[in-house]
């Protein structure tokens, strides 16, 4: 997504009503970026090292997956399938993982996993529909892959705890809402629900730096 995209979209949602206005004018310009240069194959395996995971151990480990090759670089599934399961165990890959990223990158070999080429004429539910298919991806993860992958400004993953209570808190709701009721409140956010997103992560993440202090009980 280009600057101009991204500008036209904080306008557009920071006219919608003075919520939304007062969230983008605290965070200021969206600064959601995107890693286009990777392809879904590399996004997918990247996402799957990162599930249930902070950011800092899932770089970890793939630091030292890449550090198994000569050059770095990030394997083609050909060099990624011929490295031996202790090798990925040894880099900090689970078993549940290694099984996931195997089937991602024989999926890719055999162009089950499309290219950003042939992904760019295939519209955001055809590619959720296809690759949830794999194992160990499932819908956020595709979702993930759509917006920071592909760059796609319309996709909204109504299944994320951060962006549900992102709406919570910039609503002052008692509860987050439910993925369906988040569904349909977000149609009003068309065509930019991925900047919406980011602007919900960002107010779940406001929300949490201004929390006082928990005081241990003694």
């Amino acid at each position: 997504m280009d600057e101009a995209v991204l500008t036209e979209a904080a306008g557009f949602l920071a006219g919608l009503d003075s919520d939304w206005a007062e969230l983008i004018t605290k965070v200021g310009p969206c600064m959601l970026k995107t890693h286009t240069e990777r392809e879904p194959y590399e996004a997918l395996v990247r996402a799957i090292a990162y599930q249930q995971l902070h950011s800092r151990a899932a770089e970890a480990i793939l630091g030292r997956m890449l550090m198994l090759f000569p050059d770095g670089r990030f394997p083609d599934p050909e060099a990624l399938l011929s490295l031996e399961d202790s090798a990925l165990r040894g880099c900090g890959f689970s078993a549940s993982k290694i099984t996931a990223i195997r089937g991602i990158a024989s999926a890719a070999r055999d162009s089950l996993v499309p290219t950003s080429y042939e992904a760019a004429s295939l519209s955001d539910e055809a590619l959720i529909e296809r690759l949830v298919q794999l194992r160990g991806v499932g819908r956020w993860t595709v979702e993930m892959l759509l917006i920071f992958t592909l760059g796609r400004a319309d996709v909204l993953p109504v299944d994320d705890f951060g962006v549900r209570e992102g709406w919570r808190v910039l609503k002052q709701l008692d509860e987050q809402p439910k993925p369906k009721a988040l569904a349909q409140i977000g149609e009003a956010w068309r065509p930019y629900r991925s900047i919406a997103a980011w602007y919900l992560w960002r107010s779940a993440e406001l929300a949490k730096a201004s929390a006082p202090p928990k005081i241990p009980k003694l």
